[in-house]
């Protein structure tokens, strides 16, 4: 029995390959010229099921991404931008009134279908398609986390079988896994396929001129991922953002460029603690947390659970908010090496004060945009297309850190009004940290918004 097949490969560990020709020959991709399949007539809808399969893969996704060598911010958007889009595919043919994103992403011309006039159980379906992005996206992970996404997978399967039947999650699990695959096969040719292998590229030449980006308290020669610009973009209109030129460089006193980095100096070396707070809660240092992006899919996560949808609204929520972080990194990251624009730690050394060291370390590429905003913006943008424009929650993605003792700072949850208001705060906080001017933070938001509304363009609907 050929779903059997399939089965046996999760059980018994079959190597990748022959499971994917396996999936392959069970399911024919959609034609491009195709419209999207209707839901399968014997299947519950997507939106009988609960969110937990969503919810608890974005879990699993957020500790990879902490927990895999090189994945910096930009590297970890991706991977979350794929592993969101996987999660949609695997459940869309459930949802009535939802289409695939076939043929609306770059690229993304076709995807296999379910088989026709057959029962599917969409939580198993995409249980499949995480396992496969996660073991795919993620494969710099410490062995003791990989480890966690075969648990998670067998735990979430068992729950499947005990309330279905082994078949239909069989034939479920093949489908999903086939959407994976698929979708990770795309994602090959993007240009940031692997892009952990090569954060700092010794052959990059960094360009000097009054006002560049230098080296600041970090160390690093090389600025971080100066091609990542270059990537294809999920959405074809995002690639063709271009943000606005920076103020003109000056060192007069009385100058809009100066005044940019005078007004980071002034509130560095005045923050209260309540700032201090924000600036330390928004930090998301790779080293120690899951990176800013991952905090935009974690707040994704509590929308889901704040909202108690079920697993069709969970599902759109994490492909809008990974498409989301993925290509504001991409648009972010032109705009910084198109422009090579220094950080305050530079500028204010050399025409203010000296010894003055930011109250976060500066990250090692150019200021200009940022990518905290740019980031948070689009993200909030793309997730009012499911939860509305006034949707209040609690961010407590960092509640359970300890206390950062050199900065003297807890980590205390912070409620928001909306989703703008956790973006712009977002954004703010990489001022108080003394990293970002407000250009930065100003044209960040502004792109990232286009970035936003460009994925909420997109035919969701039929």
């Amino acid at each position: 029995m050929k779903n059997s097949l399939f089965f046996r490969s999760l059980r018994r560990k079959l190597p990748t390959a022959v499971a994917a020709l396996v999936a392959l020959t069970i399911y024919s991709c959609r034609d491009a010229s195709q419209e999207p399949v209707e839901p399968t007539a014997n299947s519950k809808g997507t939106e009988t099921y609960s969110a937990d399969v969503a919810t608890k893969w974005a879990e699993m996704d957020l500790v990879l991404t902490q927990n895999s060598t090189g994945f910096t911010p930009p590297v970890a958007a991706r991977a979350l931008g794929y592993a969101g889009v996987a999660m949609y595919e695997a459940v869309v043919p459930g949802i009535k009134d939802n289409r695939s994103l076939v043929k609306q992403l770059n690229g993304l011309t076709d995807l296999p279908v379910p088989e026709a006039n057959q029962e599917y159980n969409w939580a198993a379906s995409a249980n499949a398609a995480q396992i496969y992005m996660a073991k795919n996206l993620w494969p710099t992970a410490n062995d003791a986390t990989k480890k966690k996404i075969d648990s998670l997978g067998t735990v979430l399967r068992n729950e499947l079988i005990a309330g279905s039947s082994q078949a239909i999650v069989e034939r479920s699990e093949s489908f999903g896994y086939a959407i994976g695959k698929a979708i990770f096969d795309w994602s090959k040719s993007d240009g940031g396929h692997e892009g952990f292998t090569r954060n700092f590229p010794a052959t990059y030449k960094v360009p000097v001129f009054p006002g560049s980006w230098q080296p600041t308290e970090n160390g690093r020669t090389i600025p971080m991922l100066p091609y990542w610009g270059q990537n294809r973009t999920f959405i074809a209109a995002n690639g063709l953002l271009t943000p606005p030129a920076p103020l003109t460089i000056s060192t007069q006193v009385n100058s809009p460029y100066f005044q940019q980095y005078y007004d980071v100096y002034k509130k560095n070396i005045s923050l209260t603690q309540t700032e201090k707070e924000i600036s330390i809660w928004w930090a998301d240092d790779p080293s120690e947390t899951f990176t800013p992006p991952g905090h935009s899919y974690n707040i994704a996560k509590i929308a889901i659970k704040t909202s108690n949808v079920k697993l069709d609204k969970a599902a759109e929520a994490l492909a809008r908010t990974g498409i989301a972080v993925a290509d504001a990194f991409i648009i972010c990251w032109k705009c910084k090496y198109m422009f090579n624009n220094e950080r305050p730690y530079t500028f204010v050394r050399r025409a203010i004060d000296p010894s003055w060291v930011p109250f976060w370390p500066a990250p090692p590429f150019p200021g200009y945009a940022s990518g905290h905003a740019t980031q948070s913006s689009a993200s909030a943008v793309a997730l009012e297309g499911v939860f509305g424009t006034s949707f209040a929650f609690v961010d407590d993605s960092h509640v359970k850190r300890v206390k950062d003792t050199k900065r003297n700072v807890d980590f205390k949850a912070r409620s928001f009004k909306s989703l703008q208001e956790a973006a712009s705060e977002s954004a703010y906080s990489r001022f108080l940290g003394g990293i970002h001017t407000f250009q930065d933070n100003d044209t960040g938001l502004k792109e990232g918004k286009k970035v936003g509304q460009n994925i909420n363009a997109l035919a969701w609907k039929k």
